[in-house]
């Protein structure tokens, strides 16, 4: 959570883990100490006076090589990239006006957003299509592809008056079909249908007849149950679909990767400004709160969750008196009958203190 307080300045945390500065006020670290953050981050402050986005510049290019590394382990370094923030003065220059900055960060954000809406797009009709292309390769007999079932050998080709067709005969009536093809027309080859493939429900077997009793067969062969299934065997045409699924696994293959590192390359970047946007946030309602000229600090606590409800007291007791309309605690920005309720930008609470929270817990382990 990132809170302030009206203290003596406005700070973020821009260093390590450190002891606080000994010239401020501290009777609450130890109230506050017991409570602490996960790797003895008990309660760590910098103060920086009159300028609310002034960072150390010596830190700048330490802070761009971090940035190179936050997506490795984020679960690790979402909270090391916020204990160790340092605002950005070559992408937010602050002798920008905030409005400036803001619109920088959200010319940039639309900029992320809309390029992966054009790279998942891609790759997601990409991806659609293969399995488009396999489910045609599974499935029942009914609707598969049947390109990869059958052979040159099943087939009467180049043949002036013969044709050969493919027909879909459910399991159960195999030996019916074995039995009667031969009679469901005239002129049909005497013993030119064998068993190609089976699956659970159906069997596919080849018939040969004559070209011009082949609509008469498709119409007697369906009262029958029999489903007679469209397909031209050209081998030409055969080797093109091979063909085209290997070359849409292929492309799938070499945009995966590419995409992937985008994605770590520009969560990074938009976590990076979602950072800047906070600290943007809390000094804006910071001085709308605490009025000016700037006397207030910001602090970073990251508690148990256990501890949460006794943080809230402690805060409570400690900062109550600057807002007599919460001193017993938090209330509904709906509820509280007040012109400004703490400027909380759609805030559903309301305390005595500035309060955002920091949410870096967004990382599933999930499969592409």
């Amino acid at each position: 959570m990132l809170i302030s307080t009206a203290t003596c300045s406005f700070l973020l945390p821009a260093e390590g883990p450190g002891p606080p500065d000994e010239s401020m006020p501290c009777r609450h670290h130890q109230r506050l100490k017991h409570l602490s953050l996960r790797h003895q981050r008990k309660h760590q402050h910098t103060h920086h006076q009159n300028n609310p986005l002034h960072y150390h510049n010596n830190h700048h290019n330490h802070h761009h090589q971090y940035l190179q590394q936050l997506p490795t382990d984020l679960k690790a370094e979402l909270p090391q990239y916020l204990t160790r923030f340092q605002w950005d003065m070559a992408k937010y220059p602050i002798k920008q006006s905030l409005r400036n900055i803001a619109d920088i960060i959200s010319k940039q954000i639309g900029q992320i957003d809309g390029d992966l809406k054009t790279k998942s797009q891609a790759y997601n009709n990409l991806k659609g299509n293969l399995q488009n292309l396999e489910k045609k390769k599974t499935g029942s007999l009914l609707t598969r592809n049947l390109a990869d079932l059958v052979k040159k050998e099943h087939f009467i080709l180049d043949s002036e008056y013969l044709t050969t067709l493919l027909v879909i005969v459910p399991k159960a009536m195999a030996n019916d079909w074995l039995t009667n093809y031969e009679k469901i027309t005239d002129m049909i080859v005497p013993r030119s249908s064998q068993l190609i493939k089976e699956d659970p429900d159906y069997s596919l077997f080849n018939v040969t007849l004559f070209k011009k009793v082949t609509e008469e067969f498709k119409l007697h062969a369906r009262e029958r149950k029999f489903i007679v299934r469209d397909f031209v065997y050209n081998e030409e045409e055969l080797a093109a679909g091979k063909n085209e699924m290997t070359k849409l696994m292929t492309d799938k293959k070499k945009q995966f990767g590419p995409l992937v590192r985008w994605l770590k390359v520009n969560f990074s970047e938009a976590f990076c400004a979602l950072i800047h946007v906070k600290a943007l946030r809390v000094f804006v309602e910071s001085v709308l709160r605490y009025g000016l000229p700037v006397n207030f600090q910001a602090i970073l606590i990251e508690p148990n969750k256990k501890s949460v409800k006794r943080l809230r007291d402690v805060l409570n007791q400690l900062y109550g008196h600057l807002d007599g309309a919460s001193a017993g605690g938090h209330v509904s920005s709906v509820d509280q009958n007040v012109d400004i309720p703490g400027l909380g930008f759609g805030q559903s609470e309301y305390y005595p203190y500035v309060f955002y929270k920091v949410n870096i817990d967004m990382v599933e382990q999930t499969k592409l």
